[in-house]
């Protein structure tokens, strides 16, 4: 990125798309929209490389120098998202393969299988070629490796993929007794007796191993990395100080996000909230957060929509002023850039309906003026560029746990009525209704209510950093899990789980003598049996003595665990069913801090009231504000910004803290009363404080 302190603005250029005497056009309107950046050779592959022998760059030439001559800095793509035809046609190994044994025709995105040796090595020769071609170029600010990896393509089921599996396993494993044991292949009489005999999970005739579907979501997912890493190995010892980034999209279910961290210069992330969904900004704010926690520092929000997309049933635009909010929200939770998908609307292409910053109406249009008013607004705020969203609560988020809880092959299929029929693709889990990822938003939802920023890591984060940390649905404990819990524990910290928590080992094995498994003496609990709630059933949770701040008793519902506390004390216990009287919400002391475990989904007035008292007692501060009121800080050297964002539709007041602040977009000073606007966005700092 440019030494100078700004936030970046630009989007996704493609002037191979015209003609090039409306290259000087756009050039004239990035101008006038204040765009600093742009991402070029996103997909141009076909391009740059038109046979095996032949690379072509002088269009692009021309583009980086008009660019350059004009204050602007590239983005630079690798253009591997995809690959042109001639490559496909001349190897037959480069296109994935469905589970059906299909394969994609070429002419699209992402058909390439990420294990292919032809995709990989034309790969790394495009990415050294480009490398040395632009090494030093006045443009090039950041590159850009592949696309949105796994969108498309994020299982393959090849002969190459196949091979590649074995010797993961073989690698991972040592012995094939070892496999057998850790897989339980006596069920079902799937023992192996050679590595050649292990296929890629490919649909059968009823529930498959749950251990080799985990493994072969690892083995992919680690495909991704060092297909990844090749790329990057190969640009970084050509440009060593040309920062490099992927842009990763919102859904982290098709690959571990965690894997890239060390070899991953800035975190980018493409995000479309659906503008007819009202809670679309909690949506957006779960993935800011995601992405800022990843490397711990500003991200870059690559992509997003000037208006409307092209892929939802009904693809409404957004009305005046939602882009500018939610560009905003972008920035308030940690982003140091606002780009979009795309520069200018496609005249032709399958994308040919997604908005652009320059519509098909052109500059006189609605959204390109918003979009100018934008650019040339952000130049206000670039004093908030570097600062930090400073989180002393954490969400873990496990791929493993989430993989094994919802299945990336699928559950089979479930009516309302509980009448369960297994398809070939499925595997058995006892309801439904839960999800990894939701249980997961459904907590973060709840601290975000409150105004209170939360980071989401990965389990092999340091913890030590946070005060609370909360992990839903901790299905699968792996192991040096229980310790780092523990030591978090025992040393002062909050730590907090959920139902159906420390049920399997790493191999996909149920812990015996209880649920909870290895986190039994950390939360003083354990757990006999579950039963999860049918649709729209309901259970009630009454508080055992009369804490201040809670009511008598609250709704629950989706599953209810049947525990017995250990050393723990039960602060909630469910009203109905046989298992009446067993505790819903406990607390043991464990060293220094506390361990708290819900044995069900609690009802949002609930969660309002719990977590408000665990974060007063660690002295976290809590903002409740209007409904649909979000307010953010970002930080640094003592000066706060706080952003006050109105997603709602009408005027909201909000109380100030004493002294008097500045918006950093107009200058006004507020006292007291905050008036915010429909789709108001306020930047405050503190002017003058009353003593």
């Amino acid at each position: 990125m440019s030494d100078d302190r700004k936030i970046i603005f630009g989007g996704d250029y493609f002037p191979e798309q015209w003609p090039e005497e409306i290259w000087e056009e756009d050039l004239h309107l990035m101008k006038q929209a204040n765009v600093n950046m742009v991402s070029l050779g996103i997909f141009a592959w076909a391009l740059l490389q038109p046979d095996e022998d032949t690379f072509t760059f002088g269009w692009l030439d021309k583009v980086m120098d008009l660019l350059a001559d004009n204050g602007i800095d590239v983005c630079l793509g690798t253009s591997t998202a995809a690959q042109p035809n001639w490559l496909t046609q001349k190897y037959d190994d480069i296109l994935f393969m469905r589970e059906t044994g299909e394969r994609p025709a070429c002419g699209s995105r992402q058909t390439y299988c990420i294990n292919s040796p032809s995709y990989r090595k034309a790969v790394r020769r495009l990415a050294k070629e480009m490398a040395l071609h632009y090494k030093g170029h006045r443009a090039l600010k950041l590159w850009h490796i592949n696309n949105e990896y796994a969108n498309k393509n994020s299982m393959c089921f090849c002969k190459n993929c196949e091979k590649n599996f074995q010797k993961w396993l073989k690698k991972k494993y040592k012995t094939l007794a070892n496999l057998n044991e850790c897989w339980g292949t006596v069920f079902w009489s799937e023992k192996y007796s050679n590595w050649k005999e292990i296929n890629t999970p490919r649909a059968s005739a009823g529930g498959r191993n749950a251990t080799k579907l985990l493994d072969y979501k690892r083995f992919l997912s680690e495909s991704f990395f060092t297909l990844y890493k090749e790329e990057y190995d190969v640009i970084r010892t050509i440009t060593p100080d040309i920062p490099v980034t992927t842009n990763f999209e919102g859904d982290w279910s098709k690959f571990d996000h965690f894997l890239f961290r060390d070899n991953l210069d800035v975190a980018s992330l493409n995000f479309y909230p659906n503008p007819s969904d009202l809670n679309s900004y909690k949506w957006a704010a779960l993935r800011h957060s995601m992405m800022r926690s990843l490397l711990g520092k500003p991200f870059m929000v690559m992509e997003q929509a000037p208006s409307q997309v092209d892929w939802y049933p009904v693809n409404i635009a957004k009305h005046p002023g939602l882009m500018r909010l939610w560009s905003y929200q972008a920035l308030a939770h940690g982003s140091d850039s606002v780009m979009f998908f795309q520069w200018r609307a496609s005249k032709k292409g399958a994308e040919k309906y997604h908005s652009g910053m320059v519509p098909h109406y052109g500059e006189n249009s609605r959204v390109f003026k918003e979009i100018s008013a934008l650019g040339n607004e952000l130049k206000k705020v670039k004093d908030i560029a570097d600062s930090k969203v400073n989180s002393e609560v954490a969400i873990l988020l496990d791929n493993d746990s989430w993989w094994s809880v919802d299945s990336p092959y699928g559950r089979g299929t479930k009516s309302l009525d509980n009448e369960v029929f297994w398809s070939a693709n499925g595997q058995p889990f006892p309801t439904v209704l839960v999800s990894y990822f939701g249980e997961l938003e459904y907590y973060f939802n709840a601290f975000h209510d409150l105004n209170v920023p939360v980071d989401v890591i990965g389990i092999d984060y340091d913890l030590s950093k946070y005060k609370i940390v909360v992990a839903p649905l901790l299905h699968m404990i792996k192991p040096g899990l229980k310790e780092a819990v523990q030591d978090f524990v025992k040393k002062g910290g909050i730590f907090i789980t959920t139902y159906f928590s420390g049920v399997i080992d790493e191999f996909v094995g149920v812990f015996l003598d209880g649920y909870l498994g290895p986190l039994k003496d950390v939360l003083g609990v354990k757990v006999e049996e579950y039963n999860p709630l049918p649709p729209g059933g309901k259970n009630r949770m009454l508080m055992t003595e009369n804490a201040e701040g809670f009511r008598k008793d609250y709704g629950c519902s989706i599953w209810c665990d049947v525990a017995h506390p250990i050393t723990a004390k039960t602060l909630a216990a469910f009203t109905d069913g046989y298992y009446s009287g067993a505790p819903s919400l406990t607390e043991n002391k464990f060293g220094d801090g506390k361990a708290y475990y819900v044995a069900t989904r609690p009802d949002r007035d609930f969660m309002r009231d719990f977590l408000s008292k665990i974060l007063s007692e660690q002295n976290i501060k809590v903002s409740p504000l209007p409904e649909e009121v979000e307010l953010v800080v970002r930080s640094r050297n003592g000066e706060d910004y706080n952003f006050y964002l109105n997603h709602g539709e009408t005027e909201k007041h909000v109380k100030l803290p004493e002294g008097k602040y500045e918006d950093l977009l107009t200058g006004a000073v507020y006292e007291n009363i905050l008036h915010l606007a429909k789709y108001g966005v306020y930047i405050l700092r503190t002017k003058e404080r009353k003593s």
